[in-house]
């Protein structure tokens, strides 16, 4: 059987083509992993009270990227994280990420704090302490 040029090429070109959208897809799915993934110098701590639980990401001791702030029952409450000059509050959630961003000074250690609220009434404030 003889193929001509054309036929010959089709095959190859599907080929390319299709391994171009593939490397595509994999270089958008990875620039959405880095776009949303902690930077590799960022660390984590976190810590639990009696009804919450409060977790960090932070860089050195002044950076902080973000504090999540879980209920440990699971029930929904009034959410709140603080830190230095920062404060933010999220409504009838029982886990909850605050992105903060935020380069925060405070000495010899900082404190990354979290609160639960329910019905009007402070239940707990737990932080976790930066070295």
């Amino acid at each position: 059987m003889v193929h001509t040029r054309q036929e010959r090429g089709r095959p190859a070109t599907m080929a390319r083509r299709r391994s171009a959208t593939v490397g595509a897809a994999l270089a958008a799915v990875g620039a959405l992993g880095l776009a949303t993934a902690a930077p590799a110098s960022a660390e984590v701590k976190s810590t639990c009270g009696t009804y919450l639980c409060v977790a960090t990401a932070y860089q050195g001791r002044d950076y902080v990227q973000d504090i999540t702030v879980t209920t440990r029952d699971g029930l929904p409450g009034t959410l709140r994280a603080f830190v230095g000059d920062y404060g933010n509050r999220k409504a009838n959630v029982s886990r909850w990420r605050f992105v903060v961003n935020r380069e925060i000074r405070a000495y010899p250690r900082l404190a990354v704090c979290g609160g639960l609220d329910r019905s009007g009434r402070v239940i707990e404030n737990h932080c976790v302490l930066i070295p």
